[in-house]
């Protein structure tokens, strides 16, 4: 039996090692910033209370990646969501871009990732923005890896019409 420290000490390095990269994937696919927060949150909250052992670390860290997408799902098919707009963004709409924490302002292929639907978006921010292979990427999506070649093939397409043609 692990005792309560051990644990809580299991956790925090557990969080310090995965938050950054779950929250860059939460955001990208939330596109806010308290939005992803609470999505990183709730996929450690789930961690902790799962208390099934996971094989090892990378199982660990799919786990965790899957998690937090299906949680960005959640959060993007909620009736909430999608009858509110935030404050900021009804000021802002027309006027303001989208950036990650740590994107460089002129970025405009990833502001074009971003604007790619969900089903292109995600394999195409972990194969070139977390630098995820198609087969890593196929386990912590559960697809097959023909369907992620597919998904990577059809969203550089969509990149590169956004790039060149300007349209979202």
């Amino acid at each position: 039996m692990e005792h309560k420290f051990e644990r809580e000490k299991r956790w925090g390095d557990l969080a310090g090692e995965y938050q950054t990269m779950l929250y860059r994937i939460a955001f990208s696919n939330l596109k806010n910033r308290a939005d992803a927060e609470d999505a990183v949150q709730e996929a450690f909250l789930r961690y902790m209370k799962d208390e099934k052992p996971i094989q090892n670390k990378e199982h660990e860290r799919a786990w965790l990646i899957r998690t937090t997408v299906h949680i960005c799902t959640d959060i993007l098919k909620s009736g909430w969501r999608r009858k509110t707009v935030a404050y900021e963004d009804a000021l802002t709409a027309e006027t303001r871009s989208v950036y990650l924490p740590y994107q460089l302002k002129d970025d405009k292929t990833l502001e074009a990732v971003l604007k790619l639907p969900v089903l292109y978006r995600n394999p195409i921010y972990l194969f070139y923005y977390e630098d995820y292979s198609i087969q890593e990427i196929a386990g912590v999506l559960n697809e097959k890896e023909g369907t992620i070649k597919t998904r990577l093939r059809r969203g550089r397409e969509e990149v590169k019409k956004i790039l060149t043609e300007g349209r979202p």
